[in-house]
């Protein structure tokens, strides 16, 4: 009869270790937070670049240009600032901080005439976008050539462009 106690307490151990304990459940994860997206959009007004005088300039070229920011920047960023081409866009040729040309938008490409002083130059584009109200440069040069074209209405010319660092 000693034993008796001793098997109830060993049968009582034995089916504590076998019984599982109810499991608590988990809480659903939480999504990891969203990075936060760098605007490319801005406050800037719209710049007032004009085009020279035709009698200051001795050489020509034609450029049609599309604009396209998916190139450089993540859709988040475009579709953060709610980017689109507008009829209020501006694009301009640039050699150095001499405006050479200015175009404006029309059905989605620019038809840019750029004028020089000489046919040695570095040509730099300038874009306005005017719904990110930012201002945004060709991260490469083209050279100026004479009586040229650049890029066609069926294939045009796409520079990468990046937003224009203050001077």
């Amino acid at each position: 009869m000693k034993r008796l106690p001793f098997i109830g307490l060993l049968c009582a151990v034995m089916l504590l270790a076998t019984c599982k304990q109810k499991e608590e459940p988990k809480p659903d994860p939480q999504p990891d937070p969203q990075p936060e997206v760098e605007s490319i959009a801005s406050d800037k007004s719209a710049p007032t670049w004009a085009a020279p005088s035709e009698y200051d300039m001795t050489a020509s070229m034609t450029a049609i240009i599309r604009v396209d920011l998916s190139m450089t920047y993540s859709a988040e960023q475009i579709q953060a600032g709610n980017y689109q081409l507008s009829e209020n866009d501006v694009l301009a040729a640039f050699s150095g901080e001499t405006c050479l040309g200015v175009a404006e938008q029309i059905d989605g490409l620019f038809y840019l005439y750029i004028t020089s002083p000489s046919d040695d130059s570095q040509v730099k584009f300038r874009y306005y976008s005017a719904t990110l109200k930012n201002n945004f440069v060709s991260r490469e040069s083209v050279p100026f050539s004479n009586d040229s074209n650049l890029g066609t209405v069926s294939s045009p010319y796409t520079p990468e462009f990046e937003v224009e660092k203050a001077n």
